[in-house]
């Protein structure tokens, strides 16, 4: 008997999903376990494995084409079985499920049909401007070639921009005054010298991560009352000791690596600030899994270092580097990016000195860590060069208050500044 393939639910936040690629077509067979797409979900693509064996008798989703979670996939029978009454009947049972839904709310608006955006280069010529009528515009002939104009008038057309060859002049001899200069009508002038310019625009689809981003971003900002505590630190010691360490370390360590360790360190120090917003229960972690924002084309991805605090340095870097690799080929799976209580993004490698993140639910905070630069500092009651870094922490205030925030940055200041202390926690 022929059933029916729905598209699955591939991650937490997953509300619907594209078929990047079909690896079977119609009238082929199916064994159980056999894959039989690529789904891109929000975070990822990941191969969908059949948990049923027959052939392939429909496909409900067009390759590069978006469906519901538990929509038709697919449909797997017999050879020749005709899946028309099971389509229909699948059909039948959503609409009235949807109908059910609107009897107990509020009919909704009628929406206008939306018309499927593809990837174009849209252009629009200027309209043609209307012929300038002011009569000071058109000239631009002389016979020697020269353009004869007071001093004051030159003056004045330098500062409005204003060609002067391209001015009748009311003055002797057709010499162009101050008055000629103020009379000029601006927009016409304007007009004409952009007569040939285009418009133009891109317009791309709205990939399923940078929808997922934007719903969850959304939801945190307005939902979550954000704080922001921001501290500067001395990165001296950092800096020497990253030095040393990479001269003998089996991988090769960065200054995320350490901020990352430091943070896991002083988050088993402070759990209140290891802890999630969930509802009518606060929940504070005793395991330390970090978050590490990483960039790719379509937005962020967070992969998870779990249990980030018993790791030693070069274990933590070696895990990040593959991690990244993954996200940046969306070959990310479900358990490398679920689970985090605590997330940090890094943006100095880019230069930035200082920016505020918002926090990546579940987590009760977020930190953003800015570029390590070198600056004039005081020392001794000397002005000496020096190494700083910022970092922002940003709190949902309906977990941490501002004291708690600030002791768990005080700790991970201490740790950063003082990386004997951090290596002692583990080993390189």
């Amino acid at each position: 008997m022929a059933e029916i393939v729905r598209m699955p639910k591939l991650s937490d936040t997953m509300s619907e999903g594209v078929v990047a690629k079909w690896h079977k077509k119609v009238g082929d067979k199916v064994a159980s376990g056999e894959i039989i797409a690529d789904i891109e979900t929000d975070k990822a693509t990941m191969e969908f494995e059949s948990f049923q064996t027959g052939v392939l008798l429909y496909i409900g989703v067009e390759q590069g084409k978006t469906a519901p979670v538990d929509s038709i996939l697919a449909i797997l029978g017999k050879e020749g079985e005709d899946v028309k009454a099971l389509i229909e009947g699948d059909v039948k049972k959503a609409a009235v499920g949807s109908g059910s839904k609107q009897e107990k709310e509020e009919p909704a608006k009628k929406e206008e049909p939306v018309a499927e955006v593809k990837k174009e280069v849209f252009e629009q010529k200027e309209q043609s401007p209307q012929p300038i009528t002011d009569h000071r515009l058109p000239n631009t002939d002389s016979t020697d070639g020269r353009i004869k104009a007071s001093p004051l008038a030159k003056k004045l057309a330098k500062e409005k921009g204003i060609d002067l060859s391209r001015l009748q002049g009311s003055g002797d001899a057709g010499r162009v005054v101050k008055r000629d200069v103020f009379d000029v009508n601006l927009s016409a002038y304007s007009q004409r010298s952009v007569a040939d310019e285009k418009e133009s625009y891109t317009e791309v689809e709205v990939s399923q991560m940078r929808k997922t981003i934007a719903k969850r971003l959304a939801e945190s900002k307005f939902t979550s009352p954000h704080f922001y505590l921001t501290l500067e630190l001395d990165m001296d010691n950092a800096v020497a000791a990253r030095t040393a360490i990479n001269a003998v370390a089996p991988a090769k360590i960065s200054f995320n690596d350490m901020i990352l360790k430091a943070a896991a360190v002083a988050l088993k120090e402070h759990p209140k600030v290891n802890a999630s917003w969930r509802g009518d229960k606060i929940r504070y972690n005793n395991h330390v899994h970090i978050g590490v924002a990483v960039a790719v084309e379509e937005g962020l991805l967070v992969p998870v270092i779990r249990f980030a605090d018993t790791k030693p340095l070069s274990q933590i870097a070696t895990e990040v580097k593959a991690l990244a690799e993954k996200a940046q080929t969306k070959k990310l799976q479900p358990a490398e990016w679920e689970g985090n209580t605590f997330t940090i993004s890094n943006l100095g490698m880019f230069g930035i000195e200082e920016f505020t993140a918002i926090i990546n639910p579940p987590d009760a905070c977020i930190m953003a860590i800015g570029a390590v630069r070198q600056t004039p500092v005081v020392k001794n009651n000397q002005v000496v060069p020096g190494n700083v870094m910022k970092v922002t922490l940003s709190c949902d205030h309906r977990v941490v208050d501002g004291a708690t925030g600030a002791k768990f940055l005080q700790t991970f200041k201490f740790l950063l500044e003082n990386p004997v202390v951090l290596l002692g926690r583990g080993e390189i």
